[in-house]
């Protein structure tokens, strides 16, 4: 599961090979499109059958844009979307799996420092511990998403990148299949990460994310390790915090050491603050709802997925996986709707904010400028938007 806002942030490898004219090779007609990808694999020194067979049957797939556009799964507050997604099912089968793959999870752990909980999460939340994959022609849908003007610099290289994979033997053009976005395999990555951060995780010579877990949860935690995982430190925990709180203090760009978020009243609810490491207190859905702290582990968990709802989500998930209690439970002041986050998204545009997409989604953009707008108007600046806020702008 994907959430890839425009402007999105590019995941890691997502521009390498980018030429220079790539940004203008979008749009139009998808034939012409697709002959100037062939002429590009083919000055990139990739066999002119190669490519011609590669190419073969593509199409463009206008379902993969239908699910671009609709991701309103994402505008569900925190504690809702949490609840939805971490099902009873899926913390039993979380556990057993853990069980089960202890000898793989511990080997992660010890070579790339990534917590096992971690990677069951996403493993979860991904594919539902690979039970769903996902059915969209992968080549296909990195070709449509490529072709659509809004991210070519995310997904046009991400097509050599499955080239190259079809000539290791390990692509089908025709019948490799995973997530609307391109992704591949029981914890979904992208081909070019594939090619960065694929591991043979049983032994058995290939790397084969879609029916091997041990490669896939290997393959995983290689790749939160490149993109900047530290060994043995936390992500995540649930705190509690006083009530004279400074509101503005709070989000992901207030940031100081747990020593200092201690001095200042927050109360781990288990275990003790990491107190050398910098961090940030996260408060989803404003101060009466759950409240976290957050170390410089859970930033990396946003090159996975960019929702900030998601990657909580599933950070939350693996503290629970790894013992932590079901948190406390709270009285968030009401949300917005849809309608009235778009409204409050073009009021704040309006007034020089930048919220990104007017798409209803309540994004880091969005929260940012929520938190501003609030300590302007002199209300508690806690970036959770309320019909309080949008009726004072």
């Amino acid at each position: 599961m994907r959430f890839l806002p425009f402007p999105a942030a590019i995941a890691f490898g997502a521009v390498l090979g980018a030429g220079p004219a790539m940004a203008a090779e979008c749009g139009g007609d998808f034939g012409t499109f697709v002959q100037g990808l062939k002429e590009e694999a083919i000055s990139r020194g990739h066999a002119v059958a190669d490519v011609n067979r590669f190419f073969a049957q593509v199409r463009s797939d206008p379902s993969v844009l239908r699910a671009d556009r609709a991701q309103a799964v994402f505008q569900k507050p925190f504690t809702e979307f949490a609840q939805h997604l971490i099902s009873a099912n899926r913390m039993s089968t979380g556990r057993a799996k853990a069980q089960a793959l202890d000898k793989v999870l511990s080997r992660i752990e010890g070579e790339y420092g990534v917590s096992r909980g971690i990677l069951l999460a996403f493993w979860a939340l991904e594919t539902d511990f690979g039970g769903f994959q996902g059915d969209f022609n992968t080549l296909n849908a990195l070709a449509t998403l490529a072709h659509d003007c809004r991210r070519p610099a995310l997904f046009r290289p991400q097509i050599f990148a499955a080239l190259t994979l079809y000539e290791q033997g390990d692509f089908d053009p025709a019948r490799t299949a995973g997530a609307w976005a391109g992704e591949i395999g029981m914890v979904q990555m992208l081909p070019q990460d594939i090619l960065d951060s694929g591991v043979d995780g049983d032994g058995d010579g290939r790397i084969l994310l879609q029916t091997s877990a041990p490669d896939a949860l290997m393959s995983g935690g290689r790749m939160l390790q490149r993109l900047g995982w530290r060994a043995g430190e936390p992500y995540l925990q649930e705190v509690l915090l006083p009530q004279d709180m400074d509101w503005s203090q709070t989000g992901l760009r207030s940031t100081k050491s747990g020593a200092e978020w201690a001095a200042l009243g927050v109360v781990p609810r288990q275990g003790q603050l990491a107190a050398t490491l910098p961090a940030n207190i996260l408060l989803p859905q404003g101060r009466g709802g759950p409240a976290f702290i957050a170390y410089p582990n859970f930033r990396v968990l946003f090159e996975w997925n960019q929702s900030f709802t998601y990657v909580l989500t599933a950070a939350y998930f693996a503290t629970r996986l790894e013992g932590a209690p079901v948190m406390r439970a709270t009285d968030p002041a009401p949300g917005l709707a849809a309608a009235q986050m778009k409204q409050l998204q073009q009021k704040l545009a309006a007034r020089g904010y930048d919220v990104g997409a007017i798409d209803g989604i309540l994004g880091a953009g969005t929260r940012a400028a929520v938190q501003d707008a609030q300590q302007k108007l002199g209300l508690p600046a806690d970036a959770w938007p309320t019909r309080e806020l949008l009726d004072r702008l």
